[in-house]
């Protein structure tokens, strides 16, 4: 291969290495408005719906049972109020600056809770996927530069969902030393929330955490993520029938705020809705009172028609990186 061919891979290796030893958590989500702050890791424990980690670090490696809820994720003191088509905005940081990476996707889990979320044990927890985000139109930018940019995510929940206690999963899984096995960076967070409503809604398939996905799948193994005109494959199960409205209509998920105005392709990114730009701080504790133990619900982004979802979003790769060039990552 002629060395100019590997030169866009190693331009952006070399604008990545300076946030390598940077990482990030969930700060916090917004439900229809009101704002609850999550815990910085390892630090103090304020009321939160969010399950706090001790450490900002990823989880490595698709068997990992901390791929569950995070690094060593604690029961969290509140339960959020949410309704069937409630916006819920996700918004991440690192400890004082915005989100540090932007290669990988972005993708949003649910699971019923037995009994009330402040006390569910969700090691054997069955998870349904109800969003993704991948690639923008433009084949080369991740959405998830959207949220370096300090933007946060929106989901808006299915309006067929039932009634319960539930977990939100949403997950952000780093890319840029996914060029070998375990090289995939994932930090998985949950979000205890008590959905309202009187629809009996349930998942068609769900799949547990660790268990839902491997370290050589594709859309976790990718060694040509740097490559010019990748297309993604999503790692795990195909969409819910209980995936966004949006979702449920084109197979896409839900972009991060001004990111959704154009339609993606559906083999590449999930795309819908978008949050209100902010900046990377959290903004606040709720200002009505959460739920501490009774069921709510649902999510904004475009999925796949009930029915007909695949299994994945199938990707055509072009040529892999050099020897040299995977070296170089896997090392960095």
């Amino acid at each position: 291969m002629h060395p100019l061919s590997i030169a866009p891979a190693l331009l952006a290796l070399a604008a990545y290495l300076p946030r390598a030893a940077a990482h990030g958590y969930l700060a916090s989500i917004t439900i229809d408005g009101t704002t609850y702050k999550g815990n910085v890791p390892a630090g103090n424990t304020d009321p939160s719906p969010i399950r706090q980690v001790d450490t900002n670090s990823p989880v490595k490696g698709a068997d990992n049972p901390f791929l569950n809820c995070g690094q060593n994720a604690q029961l969290a003191s509140q339960v959020a109020n949410a309704n069937p088509g409630s916006k819920i905005d996700f918004l991440w940081s690192d400890i004082g600056s915005n989100w540090p990476h932007n290669t990988g996707p972005v993708m949003t889990y649910m699971a019923k809770c037995d009994g009330t979320c402040d006390k569910y044990n969700s090691t054997d927890a069955q998870w349904f996927k109800v969003d993704q985000l991948g690639m923008k139109p433009d084949g080369s930018t991740w959405y998830q530069q959207d949220i370096m940019n300090g933007q946060p995510v929106s989901v808006t929940l299915s309006n067929d969902i039932a009634p319960g206690q539930y977990l939100i999963r949403h997950e952000i899984i780093a890319l840029h030393l996914a060029v070998s096995p375990g090289g995939a960076e994932f930090y998985p967070s949950c979000t205890q929330v008590n959905i309202g409503g009187s629809q009996s809604g349930q998942p068609n398939q769900t799949v547990t955490f660790p268990g839902g996905y491997t370290d050589t799948e594709a859309g976790i193994l990718v060694p040509d993520v740097f490559n010019p005109g990748l297309v993604y494959s999503f790692p795990g199960p195909a969409m819910s029938n209980l995936a966004a409205i949006a979702d449920t209509a084109t197979g896409q998920g839900q972009a991060p705020s001004s990111a959704a105005d154009s339609p993606a392709p559906a083999s590449t990114s999930a795309k819908g809705q978008s949050a209100t730009s902010t900046s990377a701080a959290a903004t606040g504790y709720p200002t009505s009172s959460p739920s501490n133990s009774s069921p709510s619900k649902q999510c904004n982004l475009k999925k796949r028609a009930a029915g007909s979802a695949t299994k994945r979003d199938v990707a055509s790769r072009p040529k892999h990186l050099s020897r040299i060039m995977r070296d170089l990552i896997h090392h960095s």
